[in-house]
Parts: structure tokens; sequence; C-alpha cells
């Protein structure tokens, strides 16, 4: 098992502990150069690190052909634990300089103890959440179904002045706020990442 750190903004980190999200999509590096690329598997190889890793390929009359380098998944693999990066504040111990009283975090709604600190910054000490994989697989994002894309953290009042809204759309609303530069309608490969919230133990929490 290995833990990796993921970076979630307020409104997911809150989804998260209500237990609206299960699930999180994440751009793939390598996408494909062409619709025409398949995205294949290594399940058995001499070599063995090459089981697992994913390229994408071509197939004609004459067989399947490599059209990219082999590359992993960057968050890991079932049964692998993601501990959360969010931004947070660490409260100062006027007795103890080295040493910090309280976290504060901001999707709470909590004030901070002088500035926050970026998410990207978070040290795995102060990660109050932590995930496990449950899931993993690869699909085109605008492939969502409703039904998943709810457990992409549909919040309780979607719609503004009452009403509902499409899962679908208000995902689609989400991602492109999130990722302006890899919205909606670009469609990209991503990772489908399947979790739910285990124990906070740190065996290395440095």
């Amino acid at each position: 098992m290995k833990e990796r750190g993921m970076i979630f903004n307020g409104e997911m980190v809150r989804a998260i502990l209500d237990g609206r999200k299960t699930q999180t999509r994440r751009i793939m590096k390598v996408q494909p150069d062409t619709p025409e690329f398949g995205l294949r598997r290594i399940i058995e190889s001499s070599i063995a690190n090459e089981i697992g890793m994913y390229f994408w390929s071509q197939e004609d009359a004459r067989g399947i052909k490599a059209r990219s380098k082999q590359f992993s998944c960057p968050f890991g693999d079932v049964g692998d634990r993601i501990w959360v990066r969010e931004t947070f504040c660490a409260v100062p111990d006027h007795e103890e300089p080295a040493g910090c009283s309280a976290l504060l975090y901001a999707a709470d709604g909590n004030g901070p103890y002088g500035k926050w600190t970026p998410s990207i910054h978070m040290p795995r000490w102060a990660s109050r959440l932590t995930l496990e994989i449950t899931g993993m697989r690869v699909e085109r994002l605008a492939s969502v179904s409703d039904e998943d894309a709810g457990k992409e953290g549909y919040p309780a009042n979607p719609a503004p002045y009452g009403g509902t809204m499409d899962k679908w759309l208000w995902f689609r609303g989400l991602w492109d706020s999130i990722y302006p530069d890899q919205s909606f309608k670009h469609n990209p490969w991503v990772w489908v990442i399947e979790f739910k919230v285990v124990p906070n133990v740190q065996d290395n929490p440095v």
C-alpha cells in the first residue's frame, strides 16, 4: 500500500466530510494523439515492473502497435491511500515555538490565525482526511453518468433560490470552474478514482 497527497478545494472537502463525495476525476497527463487510439493495460509481462502500466495503442491488420510510452496512474491503484491536501492554518503554540496548538481549515469557514497556507504546501502531518482507493478506471470526461456525477459531491441545495439541478449539468459547471483551460467541451480522458474515508492513521507523518 502506498500513500499520496491530493489537492481538494474547500467545496470538495466539505462534500467528503458530509459523505456526498466518493469519486474524483483527474485529467490524464498522457492524452491520445487521435480519437482512434485505444487505451491498453499490461496484465502479463516477463518484465515485472511493466505489469499494471498503461499505453495508448492502434490496431490494424498487422496487430497492435504502441502509440505512446508506458505510464501509470500517478494517484495509485485499488487499496492505495490518498491523504487530502487542503488550505489550512497552524495556530502557533507560544510555549513551544517549533510546534502548534491547533489547526484551522479554510473549508470549515473559520478565519485564519494569521495567513492561510495553500493546499499545495500542506504537509502530511496537517492532513485530517485519509481516503482509500476502492475503484480505478479511465473514461472520457463527458461520458460521466448522472449517477456518478452525483458522487462527485452533488450538494443538498444545488440550485439558487430553491429547486433542483441536473447532476450532470451541475458537475459540468463545477469542472469548468476548476479547470477552465481543460473545460468540459474538450472532453479529455480522465482518471476516475472511487474512494472511501478511512481512519487517518499516519504511519509516516513527515
